[in-house]
Parts: C-alpha cells; sequence; structure tokens
C-alpha cells in the first residue's frame, strides 16, 4: 500500500536509473541496429530508466466507470525516451490498496502517436466506490494509484468533498500544496486551467523551465512531462480522481479562439496559430486521464461536459477559451468601451452556452456547479468614479454575463455555484442581476481559487485591492496567498474553506486555513 503522505521517497526510490541490456550483436553505430536493439530490450521489459516516471493519474468519474492514465516516459524531458514502436502495458484495478483482490484487469497499447501515454476506460464497476490500480510493462510497476466511481445518477448523498485547484507555474514556486491535498479527505480535485505555462527560462525564480517558449509538439510534450515530474503534484493524482479544463497557458497567454496574443511571433496569422494550437491541445490530451471522445481532431476538441454525483452535484465544465470571440478594447485592464458590450461577442460561443442552459434547466440536483476558468463576477478595479475591469475575464463579455445572470434569475436553477482561477488569489462574490445595482438579486455564488505556484509567495492582502474593495459589494473575500480551496457539500449546506501556503518559494511552507464560507440550500 502507497502511503500518500511518503509518496515522493517512493517516487524516487522507483526511478533509480536502471541499465538498459543490449545484446552482444547489436551493432550500435547503426540506426536500425539501435532501434532493433531498442525493441528487443521492451519485448524483455527491460528500460533505460524507470519507465512511469510520470505516475498515473485517473479522472472522468461515471457511476460505473473511471478513467485511469499513465505514459512510459524513462527520459522524461528528451520526448520520453521511447523509439517509435508500439508498446503493450498490463492494468489491473482492485478494491485493496494492495491489489490483491483484482476486479478488472487488461493490455493497452501505448503508442508513438500518443507519446506512449495511454487511458483506460474501466467498465463495469461498482458505484460510489473506491478503487486501486496500476500499470505493468515488463519487470517494471506504476505506482499504485486510487480513484472512486461517481454514485449512481439521482441516487441520495448525504455529503461530497472536493478540492479546487489552478495556476500552477513551475518556476514560480515549489507544489507544496499538493502535498497537503494529497492528504486531505477528498472524493475529487477539480483543476481550472494553467496546468502548465508556456514560457521561457525566468533567471529569478525558484525552479527553471526546461526551454524557451515551446512552439512545437515535442516542447509541449517536455513542459508537460517537467510538470508531471514533480512528485507533490504526482500524489496528489495518485490520490483522487480528477475532473479537468484548461485556460491559456496550455496555448499561449491570454489566446481567444484563433486568435494569438498580441506579440511579435509567427502565430499572429491565425492559420499558424490553429497549427499550434492543435499541437497544444494533442499534447493536453496525452497527459490528462480525459475520456476518448476529448481526444482533438487537428485544432479542436471537445472539453464542455457534464458529470454529476448523485442527487447532489451536477458540474457543467466549461471551456471558456476555444470559442470566445476576441477579448475587446485591445485586452488587458481597461475602461469600458462599445465592444465590451456588443451584444454579439461571446466568452462561451453560442453552441456551449445553449447547452449550459439546458442542462441548468434539465438538473434535478442540489447544487449545479459551474467548473470553469475566469471569474464571472464584476470586479470594478478603479477605486471611485469610473471604472475598470480585466477584458480576458466575463467582465470583458458583458452581454454574455448579462444572458447567463437573467437566465439563473428567471429559470432559478437549483443552487448555481460557480468555480474559477486564473487570478492567483482567492476571492468570494456574490453572482448579482444587476452588478452595478447592490440592491440586485443574488442570484449564485462564486469561489475562486489562487494558484498552486503562480505569482510567488503573496500576501494577504495588497492596497490595490483593499482600495476597491469598497466599489465591489458583493465581493465577500480576498486573499492573495497561494493554495487551494476545499469544498464540501451536504444536501442542506454548502462550505468553502480557503487553504493557504505560508511560502511557496521553498519546498518547506505550511498550510493553514485562512477563511472559510457557508451557502444554505436556496439562499446563495
Amino acid at each position: 500500500m502507497v502511503d500518500y503522505r511518503n509518496f515522493e521517497q517512493f517516487l524516487h526510490s522507483r526511478m533509480k536509473r536502471r541499465n538498459l541490456i543490449i545484446g552482444a550483436g547489436a551493432l550500435s553505430g547503426l540506426a536500425i541496429a539501435n532501434q532493433f536493439s531498442h525493441q528487443t530490450a521492451i519485448a524483455t521489459g527491460r528500460f533505460s530508466n524507470y519507465p512511469f516516471t510520470l505516475g498515473v493519474a485517473s479522472g472522468e468519474p461515471y457511476p460505473t466507470s473511471v478513467v485511469i492514465w499513465t505514459r512510459l516516459a524513462p527520459e522524461p524531458l528528451e520526448g520520453g525516451g521511447m523509439p517509435p514502436v508500439n508498446v503493450p502495458i498490463r492494468w489491473e484495478v482492485a478494491t485493496d490498496p494492495d491489489m490483491r483482490r483484482i476486479v478488472s484487469r487488461g493490455t493497452v497499447l501505448a503508442t508513438p502517436q500518443l507519446a506512449h501515454s495511454v487511458r483506460v476506460v474501466v467498465e463495469g464497476l461498482q458505484s460510489d466506490t473506491w478503487y486501486w490500480y496500476r500499470f505493468l510493462v515488463g519487470q517494471d510497476s506504476s505506482p499504485i494509484g486510487r480513484t472512486r466511481t461517481a454514485p449512481l445518477a439521482n441516487s441520495y448523498l448525504s455529503k461530497f468533498n472536493f478540492g479546487l485547484v489552478s495556476c500552477q507555474n513551475y518556476q514560480q514556486g515549489f507544489y507544496t500544496a499538493y502535498k497537503y491535498l494529497a492528504q486531505d479527505d477528498l472524493d475529487l480535485v477539480v483543476h481550472v486551467g494553467d496546468y502548465i505555462y508556456e514560457g521561457g527560462i525566468s533567471t529569478t525564480t525558484p525552479r527553471k523551465h526546461n526551454s524557451s517558449e515551446i512552439l512545437t509538439l515535442e516542447d509541449y510534450r517536455n513542459r508537460h512531462a517537467l510538470y508531471k515530474t514533480d512528485t507533490n503534484l504526482q500524489a496528489a493524482h495518485a490520490a483522487f480522481p480528477w475532473i479537468v479544463t484548461w485556460d491559456d497557458h496550455e496555448v499561449e497567454n491570454n489566446y481567444a479562439n484563433n486568435i494569438s496574443e498580441i506579440d511579435t511571433e509567427p502565430d499572429q496569422d491565425r492559420a499558424i496559430f490553429l497549427q499550434r494550437r492543435a499541437i497544444a491541445y494533442q499534447a493536453y490530451y496525452e497527459h490528462m486521464p480525459l475520456r476518448p471522445f476529448s481526444r482533438p481532431v487537428g485544432p479542436d476538441m471537445q472539453l464542455y461536459r457534464r458529470l454529476s454525483f448523485g442527487n447532489l452535484a451536477t458540474f457543467h465544465v466549461l471551456d471558456t477559451r476555444q470559442y470566445r470571440t476576441d477579448q475587446p478594447c485591445g485586452d488587458g485592464t481597461k475602461e469600458r468601451c462599445p465592444e465590451n458590450l456588443d451584444p454579439n461577442a461571446t466568452i462561451t460561443g453560442k453552441a456551449q452556452e445553449t447547452w449550459l442552459f439546458d442542462g441548468l434547466n434539465s438538473s434535478q440536483s442540489k447544487w449545479n456547479v459551474l467548473a470553469q476558468q475566469v471569474p464571472i463576477a464584476q470586479r470594478d478595479m478603479k477605486p471611485g468614479e469610473g471604472g475598470t475591469y480585466s477584458m480576458d475575464k466575463w467582465d470583458g463579455y458583458v452581454a454574455s454575463r448579462d444572458r447567463l445572470m437573467a437566465f439563473l434569475g428567471q429559470r432559478q436553477p437549483s443552487n448555481p455555484v460557480s468555480l474559477a482561477g486564473d487570478v492567483h488569489s482567492h476571492w468570494a462574490m456574490n453572482l448579482k442581476a444587476n452588478f452595478d445595482n447592490p440592491q440586485s438579486a443574488t442570484v449564485g455564488s462564486e469561489f475562486v481559487c489562487s494558484s498552486i505556484s503562480s505569482g510567488g509567495d503573496g500576501s494577504d492582502t495588497t492596497p490595490a485591492v483593499e482600495a476597491y474593495l469598497p466599489d465591489n459589494p458583493h465581493i465577500k473575500f480576498f486573499n492573495n496567498q497561494r493554495g487551494y480551496v476545499r469544498c464540501s457539500l451536504t444536501p442542506t449546506n454548502w462550505q468553502t474553506d480557503y487553504l493557504v501556503m505560508s511560502n511557496v518559494t521553498t519546498p518547506f511552507g505550511t498550510i493553514s486555513k485562512r477563511a472559510s464560507f457557508v451557502v444554505e440550500d436556496g439562499h446563495p
């Protein structure tokens, strides 16, 4: 059994370098002989290094199935270190952490087309049940992961706990928050974006990226691999099933649909940017425990989807990057401009908006969760008269937000709660029918999680935010430290705990609870 508190020591013991045994007749000077020797070694289960250097993960829990994931990468930062051949991997699922009571097993093929990553949709499982799983290839066994199936649809669920995380810039801090999250009492983790960052190497941060800005498929694969070598992140993946969605840095900062960030790179050409987007989406899919229906087709990838947990919660997982119109007013933090109020501007796209409204309208769940990337609530960042707003958030897409707020007010789906990240700080906010009228109805709640590491250590608060909070009475809490959010749901209450790190610029930070908020059923 893997003790997740000691996962890092366990993983390091498995990753000791091993010698690749090559037959005496191999001709090392010839590429064909080198490839043949690789194939021979793999066939007999011998790798140049421990092949499961990126750990394991699970996700997308349904009542009778769950996705389990791994990737063969004996040289994770060098393209994986695998030859261009297919490799069979065995997998096992058990009802005990020692893997003695096996309930499902099989073999899956790791192919070079997917960077030797594999995902298995394990079917025929019992609902609302913990399982353990592992992968095996040759003489090597992966770390043992733990996962959980969802309760049956519309079944009674007395409680449900999940963690909310986002924004984990590898360079800007250590992932110590994940060490604590892996030990928490959770059923699920929800990641709302910025799993990787695309930028180059910083000279002033506690950790370093492994290349300049990433542009090619191998670049994106190596960057995902760098992030996944972090043992605290691996422990969090091994401890719980995850639901993931992306934000912008999985491709490029502040991109919008087929439009690149404003810079001097060749991808200002939309056709070139779509090629980059296709590459980035491919690498994202290869490294996430997503279901096969999300496999990208060129620059398109189906990521918005819906998952339910009994009659207690439905997660409406959104994608506010792939279908949005361009940020108005030249992006950035600006005063309102005509584009900002354009009724045709959209942050979700028409099809996804219709899908969301239909799902909210038909939901039978007590809590309706919008798991998405950027804050919905208005944040006027100019103290006093006038106002400035972030054009990359829902603040930049006023018509989209107005339609959503009107729908929530008129149709009144049960207990809508927005979850977001992106801004590297904790926030608790009311969703208002009219944000410019504090007396207007509150139609939902929003909890924004801070970053795991992005932004460095941070502080409890900042003078700039404190100065404009009086102009935003719907904002109930702000904190500028790193950490994660724990949400505890029952049929009568939703409790959100804001966990904060003492520091992330060293690996020795400690965690504490900074604040808690409760939403009562029927009272956002």
